[in-house]
């Protein structure tokens, strides 16, 4: 779905997001993991590249990185808790308003379809 032009770029937003979600749940698993270092990625640069034809799991780790903290921590963890769950909230949102595009796309091409 995240090339298909029926989707448009809804399709690899979708999938970026979903790969975001498990990597943000990643950082708040391993909140109390001595130097665990936090990542993230742009999801704006990551869109692009998927969107200029490349693959939705490359764009992802073109844009990776790692986050840099607020407040530097004892034993080398750099993940903040309450940041990290504000983006999952954050990224969350995002992907149900992705996701109900998307319904919405489909529901108009079944209409179609059905010759409602």
């Amino acid at each position: 779905m995240a090339d298909d032009p029926l989707f448009g770029v809804h399709g690899a937003a979708l999938a970026l997001r979903s790969q975001r979600m498990a990597l943000l749940a990643s950082n708040i698993a391993n909140a109390a993991t001595p130097n665990y270092k936090a990542r993230d990625f742009d999801f704006r640069k990551a869109l692009d590249a998927a969107t200029a034809g490349g693959s939705v799991d490359a764009a992802a780790d073109g844009a990776l990185g790692y986050r840099v903290p607020l407040e530097t921590s004892l034993d080398g963890n750099t993940v903040e808790l309450a940041t990290e769950q504000s983006q999952f909230a954050e990224n969350a949102i995002k992907y149900r308003a992705t996701l109900s595009f998307l319904e919405g796309r489909i529901s108009t091409v079944m209409q179609a379809l059905k010759g409602e």
